[in-house]
């Protein structure tokens, strides 16, 4: 159904912790693949992303989107954690619309509202639910995940994401 994508540079770390999250999807077949594009990683990211199955992927956003299986894509940073749940409701998504879409962030991690407020989040921080074809257009112009999810007009899920810790 759908194909997660996860931009890496050195984090093995995050990484594991993202593709946990994804088990349960991938068990009640909503994650069709996970590809993940490496951007000259120098620690054990290559080989955590072998070792769980995912396609790997050097080089630029257009051939890791290329690689990808589904019809939708899941992009995450590494770190991310869903939550339980998550699977039903990007399916759900996916079958009724066609504009991108994002996570909730978890209410028990949140932030108070005046930090939030100041606070500059990457605009992967709640994840990026997109169509493969709409994402195909626009990694002509943006160089890196990041890049493609920022300026979307995107629908918020009631599924919960726990954001990756900024370094």
């Amino acid at each position: 159904m759908l194909s997660v994508l996860i931009e890496t540079r050195n984090d093995e770390e995050a990484l594991a912790r993202t593709l946990a999250t994804l088990v349960g999807g991938a068990v009640e077949g909503v994650v069709r693949d996970v590809v993940v594009l490496d951007r000259c990683s120098t620690d054990a990211t290559r080989r955590v992303a072998d070792h769980t199955g995912c396609t790997l992927v050097t080089g630029e956003l257009s051939a890791a989107i290329a690689q990808a299986k589904g019809d939708w894509l899941l992009v995450l940073e590494p770190g991310a954690r869903l939550v339980d749940g998550w699977g039903d409701e990007a399916a759900a998504h996916a079958a009724r619309f066609t504009m991108p879409a994002r996570f909730s962030r978890a209410r028990a991690g949140r932030t108070p509202f005046l930090a939030r407020a100041f606070k500059r989040y990457s605009a992967l921080a709640q994840g990026l639910l997109i169509s493969k074809r709409q994402a195909s257009s626009l990694a002509k112009k943006a160089d890196t995940a990041e890049a493609l999810a920022r300026g979307l007009a995107m629908r918020a899920l009631p599924a919960e994401i726990w954001p990756a810790e900024r370094r």
